[in-house]
């Protein structure tokens, strides 16, 4: 939702710079992943949504469910979501600190769907060529898409190398009805 990632992104960036500042981009993010998956439950959104929970109790349920090995930066970031009722844009803090990461050490994510299954070799290949490509790292995630039929369709930014036999077979399509 376009406004959550307006209402997100100053506090993303304030995410940022305490990581930045503190040298722990790697342990930020994980922190976020964790508070992320915590916000997006379905019973942490109802206490989230609900007017009776304090801001306190809420900062005291997410530490305590995230499992509590938050530094103090990290504590006091998510009291600062909560006293602003902003808990349940954690996902979207979450996806924009990485993007500005990913960008501070000139890594990129790509999304790799895939028919079947990728082994080790054929995946690190993919990746270096995908690397060389775009001419910095990759941080790839892959998915098991059988819809694709056979191949493989990636993300890299706002760019997509469709090389699956789906996107092959609606090119033909295409190209028949024109």
């Amino acid at each position: 939702m376009a406004e959550n990632v307006t209402i997100a992104r100053p506090y993303a960036d304030a995410a940022f710079s305490l990581a930045q500042a503190a040298n722990a981009l790697g342990g930020w993010s994980q922190a976020l992943d964790r508070m992320a998956a915590v916000a997006a439950d379905p019973q942490m959104q109802e206490c989230i949504g609900n007017p009776g929970v304090t801001p306190g109790e809420l900062k005291s349920i997410v530490i305590e469910v995230v499992g509590g090995n938050l530094s103090i930066d990290q504590e006091n970031f998510v009291q600062v979501l909560a006293e602003n009722e902003r808990l349940a844009v954690l996902p979207e803090i979450r996806d924009l600190f990485v993007q500005l990461k990913n960008g501070a050490e000139g890594t990129k994510a790509a999304i790799i769907q895939s028919a079947f299954a990728l082994d080790g070799a054929a995946l690190t290949q993919l990746v270096v060529d995908l690397e060389q490509r775009f001419g910095c790292k990759i941080q790839a995630t892959v998915s098991i898409e059988p819809d694709l039929i056979g191949g493989v369709r990636i993300a890299v930014g706002d760019q997509v190398i469709d090389a699956s036999v789906r996107g092959k077979l609606a090119s033909m399509a295409t190209a028949l009805k024109n």
